[in-house]
């Protein structure tokens, strides 16, 4: 049996990962996400799949970020009818996510269609709510370190990656004729010391390993965050503005409930109201009840006076009519709003208000990658485009990059360290090109790894008559 891959995202950029794997004729999608960030690769998403969906076979995911499952709409209108394959918790994150997507993507494509700021005569959504639920029936849910037939030759195991609520690493074993190999795909991996979820496991063999590499070449401190944090919210409160916080509904608003709620229960920071404006979090939010046993936050949820997500200074924010009479606060006040990289969704209209007040602050605690508005305010731009608007940047900008839900360069060679024998390759995906060269290289000097950073559609033999 001769097994290959075929990168069709997740190289060279953090974004839109997907890789296809052919073992024996059965072609295997780990990751069907979508591109973000710069523009190049954001048009990637309107073009044809680089392989006929329909001679797909199955599709596995690691974890319910738009960027490793966004394209399955698509994916599926075009003609896949196989299986997609995940744990439990990223089924349910899956659903809420696409729905969420989907519903922003008609929304802006008849914004810019009003505001007439697109290119197009009829702007359209790269997909849509119902195409959003006809993946619904396809999803199969695992469990952790329970192996799973694919078919006669492959077998699955998904283990905690940490990350995000059901974030998995993936093991594949692929049986030949003469002999049996192991694939490891990390997915995104989480930090050793989250207060929320568990650390990712130790993986002891793999003879290929696909590791992320998003901090590959930076260290993120992870002490006294939440001092930082409090410090920031301190200033701003007492300079009279508001704290608005662009966060992903998963995983990074569920943590800064949980340090926000520490802080003020500590005294390190005001009595302050906490706005969370983002139905999607909000739903999220309660699938922590859901599936405790997949974090350590369990007891907390119990004890009303210990629950990061339900306390007398935290407001759910569900409607529009609601979000929108936030932009009329001048002070004490924290509002906590998705996109993460605000590229889209309800943290945009905060950002126009927010943006050109002096006193108020923008804090950004995730990741953000090259091309999106998030990075580019980051970097230090005076004017921010929002609906097509140009908005002067006056706000106070911060960035706590130890709250990232990605290990670091130190916690991804530290996860490398439990391979007791060398793979014989190690792609380094999900990463831009400087960090997974960085990373590549300090794997090769330490362990004498063979590393490669591959290319988009870039195809590679990893066994041959096995």
């Amino acid at each position: 049996m001769d097994v290959k891959v075929k990168f069709l995202g997740g190289a060279g950029t953090v974004t839109g990962s997907r890789f296809l794997l052919e073992a024996g004729g059965f072609k295997l999608l780990v990751d069907c996400g979508l591109f973000q960030g710069l523009k190049d690769y954001r048009l990637r998403n309107w073009d044809s799949f680089p392989t006929d969906p329909s001679d797909v076979d199955m599709v596995l995911l690691t974890h319910a970020h738009i960027d490793h499952s966004g394209y399955l709409p698509k994916f599926v209108k075009e003609g896949f009818k196989g299986q997609i394959v995940c744990t439990e918790p990223t089924l349910e994150l899956v659903k809420i996510l696409l729905l969420d997507a989907g519903k922003l993507q008609e929304e802006e494509a008849k914004f810019a269609a009003r505001k007439g700021y697109s290119k197009h005569k009829k702007p359209l959504p790269l997909f849509t709510q119902k195409d959003a639920e006809s993946v619904f029936p396809l999803l199969k849910p695992i469990s952790f370190e329970e192996e799973l037939k694919l078919n006669d030759s492959i077998s699955l195991t998904a283990y905690n990656a940490g990350h995000i609520l059901g974030a998995a690493i993936l093991k594949l074993k692929i049986k030949g004729d003469n002999q049996e190999k192991k694939i490891i795909f990390s997915g995104d991996l989480g930090r050793y010391k989250d207060p929320i979820l568990n650390p990712p496991a130790e993986i002891p063999f793999g003879d290929v390993v696909f590791l992320e590499s998003t901090y590959g070449d930076r260290t993120n401190e992870s002490e006294n965050l939440d001092k930082q944090l409090a410090q920031i919210i301190r200033t701003t409160y007492q300079n009279g503005g508001v704290s608005l916080i662009p966060s992903f509904a998963v995983g990074r608003t569920q943590m800064i409930l949980y340090y926000l709620h520490r802080l003020k229960e500590k005294g390190f920071i005001p009595d302050i109201p906490i706005y969370l404006d983002s139905p999607m979090a909000i739903d999220v939010t309660g699938l922590y009840k859901k599936f405790s046993h997949y974090h350590h936050l369990g007891p907390s949820l119990e004890d009303r006076e210990a629950n990061p997500f339900l306390h007398k200074n935290l407001h759910y924010y569900r409607d529009q009519e609601a979000s929108m009479s936030l932009n009329h606060l001048e002070g004490n006040a924290i509002i906590i709003s998705a996109s993460g990289m605000a590229t889209g969704g309800r943290i945009l209209h905060h950002l126009y208000h927010r943006l050109p007040n002096e006193n108020d602050s923008v804090i950004f605690v995730g990741y953000q990658p090259e091309g999106t508005r998030g990075r580019k305010i980051l970097d230090g731009d005076k004017i921010c485009r929002i609906y097509g608007i140009d908005v002067a940047v006056k706000a106070n900008i911060h960035f706590i990059d130890g709250l990232s839900a990605h290990a670091d360069q130190t916690e991804l060679i530290q996860w490398c360290e439990h391979f007791i024998s060398k793979p014989k390759i190690t792609f380094l995906v999900h990463g831009e090109k400087q960090a997974s060269e960085k990373l590549a290289g300090i794997l090769k000097d330490k362990f004498e790894w063979n590393t490669i950073c591959p290319q988009y559609l870039e195809s590679f033999e990893l066994f041959s008559g096995i």
